[in-house]
């Protein structure tokens, strides 16, 4: 093992990196983007008896709801999961309640 070193020693020292690297990795690019894309990844539903094999486009939705709803819903998640019960996932049970909602006051189609 290397000789131990402060973290502020290694920030003084000039990495030997090739420019624009250290974007590339970051931003995920390979010199094709400047920017990052979005933040949504296409995800392929396993194909389960009597459902279509379908693909997805998924992205990360943070928001926060009462303690007593998160509650309820991780406890119907579960149970329906122990019963087989489809929908089963709390992203699916979000969805499924969520969607009727947003087509009927327009915001879906």
């Amino acid at each position: 093992m290397g000789e131990r070193r402060p973290l502020v020693d290694g920030l003084k020292t000039k990495p030997e990196v090739e420019p624009g690297v250290e974007q590339q990795f970051v931003y995920q690019t390979n010199g094709k983007a400047q920017f990052p894309a979005p933040a949504a990844a296409a995800v392929s539903v396993e194909n389960l008896p009597g459902k279509p094999t379908l693909s997805v486009s998924r992205m990360p939705f943070t928001t926060r709801v009462r303690a007593d709803i998160a509650q309820a819903l991780k406890r119907a998640s579960l149970e329906r999961q122990l019963q087989g019960i489809e929908p089963n996932t709390v992203q699916d049970i979000l969805e499924a309640a969520l969607e009727p909602w947003l087509k009927a006051n327009g915001y879906l189609s």
